[in-house]
């Protein structure tokens, strides 16, 4: 990173995804909509292009690796990587690791933790999760209340061998109570949901957030849209049921055949979610099988699901800061900001080549 004095940015400052200005400054590190004076005004650097704030990832895991926890080091090159790609937000829906030192390094991105994965015993991927029985359901996630930056993460359904499908991990009043602690903890509430059969019991038990969320069906659509449960649909993730099924399919084809169905229809599940007026989030679940860095591609996705390039790149971008809690490009707040050569909001590829990330002021 190199130290940026002042910067100028003309052309297009996409304050909102239909609020444009001329220009902005970036002065001491944040965002100003007034030129500078004094020693301030002495050395500028000009940018031109179009400046939208900072992507963000709804749905990552930084320390996280498909063993389980990683080095700091591993930690370091996920985020550098996502940083690079101009994701300067980062939901962390899950990791086993301890990153709170991310927070004292001024060159990466700002982490918002979710704890670490809630999850029953064996029924989750090995070495991710606190696992615990429903009774002790409460308690685990007052603890990773604790250990989180305002969520929580569930696991709210998972393959039972037993049945051989994907079947929910908690009973309807055990997510209810936890769901009810985590609200009284100041924690919001997401749960990896596949399958159709634990959506309607969370969302009634009122759960924030659904990852994934490709069992919807017209009945949890209309029931999320009511209650105003967001869903982070992971396309990128969903892409890889193919492979999971291929290799589940000689000792579970039902839960095979399930998660074909899920990934033929995931376009439509995420389109129909969208005309039902479910906020929708960009995140793309990298870490664990997944690499960092793309943001780009999941923007892309839900493009291809059918939302309008703008909205899609809105549900990284604006309306994610929003619903996170974090500015975008505002009188005085933080510089993290990326600028293009060209629109994104006309064509989402723009995103993979940007020609300046600038994080906390400083230009990367």
């Amino acid at each position: 990173m190199t130290t940026t004095p002042t910067l100028r940015i003309t052309g297009h400052v996409l304050v909102g995804p239909d609020d444009v200005r001329d220009e902005a400054w970036v002065v001491d590190g944040r965002v100003s909509f007034s030129a500078p004076t004094g020693a301030a005004a002495r050395d500028v650097r000009t940018v031109s292009g179009w400046a939208i704030p900072g992507l963000v990832d709804a749905h990552c895991h930084v320390g996280l690796v498909a063993t389980g926890a990683t080095d700091a080091a591993t930690a370091e090159d996920q985020i550098r990587t996502d940083r690079d790609t101009g994701a300067l937000l980062l939901r962390d829906a899950g990791s086993p690791s301890d990153t709170r030192w991310i927070d004292g390094r001024p060159d990466l991105p700002r982490l918002i933790r979710a704890g670490r994965h809630i999850a029953r015993p064996r029924r989750y991927l090995r070495g991710y999760a606190a696992e615990v029985d429903p009774g002790d359901l409460v308690a685990e996630v007052i603890e990773q209340a604790g250990r989180g930056d305002g969520w929580v993460k569930l696991v709210g359904d998972w393959i039972d061998r037993s049945v051989g499908d994907l079947a929910p991990c908690w009973p309807p009043d055990a997510a209810r109570a936890a769901i009810d602690a985590a609200h009284a903890h100041g924690a919001r509430v997401t749960a990896h949901c596949f399958a159709e059969n634990s959506l309607a019991d969370l969302a009634r038990a009122g759960i924030d957030c659904v990852e994934h969320a490709t069992g919807l069906t017209a009945d949890t659509i209309t029931l999320f849209a009511e209650r105003g449960v967001a869903i982070v649909p992971t396309l990128v993730n969903i892409a890889t049921f193919e492979g999971i099924a291929a290799g589940a399919e000689a000792r579970f084809p039902t839960y095979a055949r399930h998660m074909r169905d899920l990934h033929a229809r995931r376009y439509d599940t995420v389109a129909a979610a969208h005309e039902a007026g479910i906020p929708i989030y960009v995140g793309t679940d990298a870490g664990g099988s997944l690499p960092h860095g793309l943001v780009a591609d999941e923007v892309a996705e839900l493009v291809a699901a059918g939302l309008p390039p703008r909205t899609a790149l809105s549900a990284a971008c604006w309306d994610a800061r929003r619903w996170l809690g974090r500015p975008g490009l505002e009188e005085a707040a933080p510089a993290d900001l990326v600028v293009y050569p060209e629109d994104p909001t006309a064509d989402v590829r723009v995103l993979r080549a940007p020609d300046l990330i600038v994080l906390r002021g400083r230009a990367i």
